[in-house]
């Protein structure tokens, strides 16, 4: 039987929160908490999927759309299980930071038609962090057969796609709960 520390915790705006503490992560010295707190979050926010899919076998094909606060991390993370990373991004704003920095492997610009083209049906999943509504079907295209779109960022508009670009891709539509 495991054992649950049970906390209570005031947080600086004095909410109240009463939680179970099933596992403690310590955070490095030199490291402030309100700088680990991010990084803790869009961590987990990333790990969750990649694991409840059963996506963390090494040699797998990333995508990452999306290079915000999530999406680094989503780099991070999916780099960590061995994964060929590609961001997918609007422009090429960022790409040296996903290259250089984050050590992203490959870095498609969507508007590049012949980019997307280019890397049709190559990635085994994608992890979309985009918080606004937008087409599905150009990163629908980019999956393998099975492939899974793991849906991340929070929008307010209802989902639209073409139906058989996820059934003849016999491709996945996931919408994570946490």
């Amino acid at each position: 039987m495991r054992k649950y520390r049970c906390l209570n915790i005031i947080t600086t705006d004095h909410v109240f929160w009463d939680i179970t503490v099933r596992f403690v992560v310590k955070i490095p010295e030199g490291l402030a908490p309100e700088q680990a707190a991010p990084l803790l979050c869009a961590g987990v926010t990333v790990y969750s999927p990649i694991s409840h899919f059963g996506l963390k076998e090494p040699g797998l094909r990333a995508g990452i759309l999306g290079l915000g606060g999530v999406g680094h991390m989503g780099v991070k993370v999916a780099k960590a299980f061995g994964h060929h990373v590609t961001v997918i991004s609007s422009s090429d704003k960022k790409k040296k930071e996903a290259l250089e920095d984050l050590g992203a492997d490959n870095y498609l610009v969507s508007s590049d038609t012949v980019g997307m083209q280019e890397a049709a049906d190559s990635l085994d999943y994608i992890i979309d962090t985009v918080p606004v509504g937008h087409p599905l079907e150009p990163y629908l295209s980019l999956l393998k057969i099975d492939g899974k779109l793991i849906l991340m960022g929070v929008i307010n508009t209802p989902l639209q796609f073409v139906t058989p670009m996820v059934m003849l891709g016999k491709n996945h539509l996931l919408l994570p709960h946490q």
